[in-house]
């Protein structure tokens, strides 16, 4: 699990399971890079407490629905760290609303961050990546088991997502770099909260009756970073209590 000496960019990395990633790979030695879009102040004080375990941290603001932006990030992030190794997309962004009443805005921002948005990244991020890198992209176990009518558009994204990973598997693979897809159930941060008007019916279908932590999740990312995992690649692990068992 150890990764001195390793560099991440964790897209969307300011608050909930990102941050919490964000610190996991810290906490193993990784220097990080991470994005926001407007949490500046959440972000720097993510920042601070990584550099506080001796790791370099930068953050970086960027819209994840615009592709100048995303090449910036990726840019300014190799830069401020001296290269990159491991690329955590994790950016995304939920909006809810049944197939007859959903707007074309809300489609066509689901797609730009949740679909077009990992695309990009991940184009930008190739060239800097060499043999041992690691791509994880966060998915969602919707893309398994809808449990929502509202969340068809949303969950429909993050499908899109696992035929996203099994390519890069099959195109990276010869580089001998992986790629794999982190699938959550339903998880305590501020887009799903633990006390939501939801989460009891939520917690009612996974067998293990709770939400994950954003740290059950980072969890699982930090293993796919790491060496121990250099054999998993076009992979999707899912972290969710049991809910598609």
């Amino acid at each position: 699990m150890d990764l001195h000496g390793r560099k991440a960019l964790v897209t969307g990395g300011s608050r909930g399971i990102g941050a919490a990633i964000a610190v996991a790979l810290a906490e193993q030695g990784a220097d990080v890079a991470l994005t926001f879009q407007s949490a500046g102040d959440r972000a720097q004080r993510l920042v601070e407490r990584i550099r506080a375990l001796g790791r370099t941290a930068v953050a970086i603001q960027a819209d994840s629905a615009d592709p100048a932006a995303i090449r910036r990030s990726v840019e300014e992030a190799v830069a401020a760290l001296g290269g990159l190794d491991i690329l955590v997309n994790n950016a995304g962004i939920a909006r809810y609303g049944s197939l007859a009443e959903i707007s074309a805005d809300d489609v066509d921002a689901l797609f730009a961050v949740n679909v077009r948005g990992p695309i990009l990244t991940t184009q930008a991020a190739i060239p800097h990546l060499g043999a041992g890198g690691r791509i994880i992209t966060i998915g969602s176990a919707g893309a398994d088991r809808i449990v929502g009518a509202s969340g068809t558009v949303y969950f429909m994204t993050k499908a899109a997502l696992q035929a996203f990973n099994r390519g890069l598997a099959h195109e990276l693979g010869p580089r001998d770099i992986t790629a794999n897809l982190v699938q959550p159930g339903s998880t305590d941060t501020d887009m799903n909260p633990a006390d939501g008007e939801s989460a009891d019916y939520q917690r009612s279908l996974a067998p293990l009756g709770r939400y994950a932590t954003a740290e059950d999740i980072a969890a699982a990312v930090a293993f796919l970073a790491s060496p121990a995992a250099r054999h998993m690649t076009g992979s999707i692990v899912t972290v969710d209590g049991g809910l598609l068992a």
